[in-house]
C-alpha cells in the first residue's frame, strides 16, 4: 500500500469516528439525553449529586476528542479520553446487557467494542505515519 492510500484510509477512520462522537454528543445536548443519563442513571447508581455534571463532562469530552480527530492533533489524548469513557460504558451499562446492541439483544457492548478497535487503529496509524514523516525529514 502506498503512503497516499494509507493517509486516505487514516483520514476516513478519523473523520468517521469524529462524526459518530459529534452526532452522539450533540443530539444528547438538544434532546435532554445528557441530563436524563445524569439524573436517571448516574445519580441512581452512586454518583449523586454529580451525575448530570459527569454526563456533561463525558459528552463534552467526546466533542473535544472529535475536534482533535478532525484536526489530526493530540491523537493520543483523544484516544485515551474516549477509550476511558467507552470502557466505563461497557463496565457500567453495556456488559450486563450482553454483546448485541440490536438483533440478538439490546444495548450490548458490540458498538463500544468496534469504536475501541477503530480508535486503537487510528492511534497506531497516527504513530506509524508520524514515524514515516520523521524518517523522511531526516533523510533529506
Amino acid at each position: 500500500m502506498n503512503a497516499k492510500n494509507l493517509k486516505i484510509g487514516y483520514a476516513i477512520l478519523r473523520i468517521s469516528i469524529a462524526i459518530i462522537l459529534l452526532s452522539h454528543s450533540i443530539l444528547g445536548m438538544f434532546d435532554g439525553g445528557i441530563n436524563d443519563f445524569g439524573n436517571f442513571y448516574l445519580n441512581k447508581n452512586g454518583f449523586a449529586p454529580f451525575g448530570v455534571a459527569i454526563a456533561w463532562i463525558i459528552k463534552l469530552s467526546h466533542i473535544v476528542c472529535a475536534v482533535l480527530l478532525i484536526m489530526n492533533k493530540y491523537i493520543r489524548l483523544a484516544y485515551f479520553a474516549t477509550i476511558f469513557v467507552l470502557i466505563m460504558g461497557i463496565i457500567m451499562v453495556h456488559f450486563k446487557e450482553g454483546w448485541f446492541v440490536v438483533g440478538g439483544g439490546r444495548n450490548g457492548m458490540e458498538y463500544n467494542f468496534v469504536l475501541i478497535c477503530v480508535l486503537t487503529a487510528i492511534m497506531f496509524l497516527n504513530a506509524a505515519l508520524n514515524d514515516t514523516a520523521q524518517k523522511s525529514k531526516t533523510e533529506k
